[in-house]
This record gives C-alpha cells, sequence and structure tokens, in this order.
C-alpha cells in the first residue's frame, strides 16, 4: 500500500507542491489587488467628477444660504475662479454673497464683483458698481482708478476725465494719465480731420514730450512726411517696429544719413548701403546676410512694469494698467512674404 504514497514522500513532489502553491497565491493576491486598484480609481474618479462641474447658481445660492461654509472661504473661491478666467462663476459666487442678510466686508465684495464684471467686459454693469461704492464711499481710490478704465473703455473721455480729477483731489500723481486720455480723446473724435488731429498730436507732444509711440504710430500712418520732420531721432528705438515698417517711398533719407541707429536699421532692412555692422545683433546679421536669405524682424512687446508679454502694441497694459510702458524686443524671423512678393511681380 505504501508503495502508492511513495511520490509523497519524495522531496521533489514536495518542492513542486510548494511553488504550486507560491504560484496560485500570487496569482489570485495580483488579480484581487487588479480589482480593488480599478474600484479605487472608480470610486476616486466619482468623488473628484464632482468638483469637476461646478455648482449651479441654484446650488451656490442654497450652499452660500446655508453658511456651512465662511465667506472668507466662498471669497477665496471666486478669486480663484477670477484668476483661472472663470468670470461667470465668480460674478453667481459675490453675488450670492452680497444677498445674505448678515456679510462681512460688504464694500470690498462689491468692488470685486465691479472688478469682475470689468475684465468679463461688462462695462455698464462694472460703472455702475462703482458708481454705488463711490456714493457711499467718495474717498475710494480702487473704486475710482476701475471707474476711470471703464470711462476709457466705453471711450467716454470727459467723463474719465471728471474721475481723473478726483483722483488728484486724493494725492495721486494724474499727469501722465491725463494726457494719455486727451491723445485717446484727440485719436477718437470723429468730427477732427486727420490734418487737425496731427497737429494737435505734434502740440502735445512738444509740449510734454510723452506718449511718443502713440503720437507717431497714427503720424507715420497718416502723413509720413509730416512724421519724420518731427521726429526726435534720439527716440528712434522706441519707435524700432514702427520705422522698419514704412514703404521705401516714404523714407527720408536725409534724416537716416544723420542717424548712426536708422543708417544700420534701413542697410538691415536694405533699402540703404550706409553700414557695415551694428551693435543691435539682429541688424548686424541681417546686414551680413546683405539679403541673400529670407530673413526679417518679428516684434514683441513687453510691459517694463509687470514683464507681461504680448504679440501687439499696446498704449495701456491690460494687465497692470500702466500707461507708455511698452518696450519693443525683436528677433529673427523667416520673410515668408519675400518670395510671395516676387512672384507678385513676376506676373505684372
Amino acid at each position: 500500500m505504501n508503495m502508492f504514497f511513495i511520490e509523497f514522500r519524495d522531496p521533489l513532489f514536495s518542492i513542486i507542491v510548494f511553488f504550486a502553491l507560491v504560484f496560485m497565491i500570487t496569482f489570485f493576491s495580483y488579480w484581487y489587488n487588479r480589482f480593488r486598484t480599478k474600484e479605487d480609481y472608480r470610486h476616486l474618479d466619482k468623488f473628484l467628477r464632482q468638483f469637476r462641474s461646478p455648482p449651479t447658481q441654484k446650488e451656490l445660492e442654497i450652499l452660500i444660504s446655508g453658511g456651512e461654509i465662511s465667506q472668507k472661504s466662498w471669497l477665496l473661491l471666486a478669486q480663484s475662479y477670477f484668476k483661472n478666467g472663470d468670470y461667470e462663476k465668480s460674478i453667481e459666487i459675490y453675488n450670492e454673497i452680497l444677498k445674505l442678510k448678515e456679510h462681512l466686508n460688504y464694500k470690498e465684495t462689491l468692488f470685486l464683483l465691479g472688478r469682475t464684471y470689468f475684465k468679463a467686459g461688462f462695462l455698464q454693469r462694472a460703472k455702475q458698481i462703482f458708481l454705488q461704492i463711490l456714493k457711499n464711499n467718495p474717498r475710494t481710490p480702487q473704486a475710482l482708478e476701475y471707474l476711470l478704465l471703464t470711462y476709457e473703455y466705453m471711450r467716454e473721455y470727459d467723463m474719465a476725465l471728471e474721475v481723473l480729477d478726483s483722483l488728484g483731489e486724493l494725492d495721486k500723481d494724474i499727469t501722465a494719465q491725463k494726457i494719455y486720455l486727451k491723445t485717446l480723446s484727440i485719436l477718437n473724435n470723429q468730427k477732427i480731420d486727420t490734418d487737425e488731429k496731427s497737429r494737435l498730436l505734434l502740440d502735445i507732444y512738444n509740449k510734454d514730450h510723452q506718449l511718443t509711440y502713440m503720437i507717431f504710430e497714427y503720424i507715420f500712418r497718416i502723413d509720413p512726411k509730416l512724421a519724420w520732420e518731427n521726429l526726435d531721432t534720439s527716440k528712434s528705438e522706441e519707435l524700432t517696429d514702427i520705422l522698419w515698417h514704412v514703404k521705401k517711398e516714404d523714407l527720408n533719407f536725409d534724416v537716416i544719413e544723420k542717424n548712426g541707429y536708422l543708417r544700420e536699421l534701413y542697410t538691415a532692412r536694405g533699402d540703404v548701403d550706409l553700414a557695415n555692422k551694428s551693435l543691435v545683433f539682429e541688424f548686424d546679421i541681417l546686414i551680413n546676410l546683405k539679403g541673400k536669405a529670407d530673413a526679417t524682424l518679428s516684434f514683441e512687446y513687453i510691459c517694463q512694469k509687470c514683464k507681461q508679454i504680448y504679440p501687439f502694441a499696446f498704449h495701456r497694459c491690460s494687465h497692470c494698467h500702466s500707461i507708455d510702458s511698452s518696450q519693443i524686443d525683436m528677433s529673427l524671423c523667416k520673410d515668408y512674404y519675400r518670395n510671395f512678393d516676387e512672384e507678385n511681380n513676376s506676373f505684372q
């Protein structure tokens, strides 16, 4: 009888059984852990899904009026939505907070609501809120500054100048802003012809020596001859992109020959041959290429105050609202229009 069970006493059989048990335990443990992990992910995804879709206005009303979460926490949440550009949800939270019978920092919350309306582009609503704040608290600089910006964006420059006078009474420096608003008023006045606008703008420039870019951007576009006659060549670097895009037939070569920066700029562009090299890297490369490559300049604009970068020129930074703070940053790029222009000329 024992002969039938001899294999059970064989050491090799015991090893086989041991490894079989290990394999079975490992196999079932692996699949059990996979199942648990899948279930955990499913529950986690279900939990996070609650936060992916923001609460509706009705849910917000119930949550905020319930008082389970502090007003400070709701304000922080609204500010988070504001920074992420979700102005609609931020506005809903501020409005629900203001409906509460007992609310903290009513004026501050109202200002935040007005600022959010302004950033979202609801200028009329923003104006109403800032006026409401100033009706009860006339000496509120932040509300005055945003009301000024609101009037500016709405092109109500006379009202903006009135607000500016109020800021001046609070010992704020309003010189640059007053010049800027007067310049905007002239540029957007449809009752003044282009010649009169140019004359008025040059009067402002010669008197205050500010807003060089803003003024000469307009005059070079309308009357290049007049722009060259009144250009202060020491400000040429501030106008690099404007000067780069002036048409060849509108160039004043007498002015160009008298200024080193202009000689390098237009030699780099290929209009003249008045410079062999330049300390400006981009100019130096283009001068040495001598038109043998399809290269030109591209421009970006950096706010000197907040360092925000824009792909287009600006006169007031939309981020920090500083005036005349644009700094030109140029770089080399491929000239995609060169071959296109040459092909068009070949058909003429």
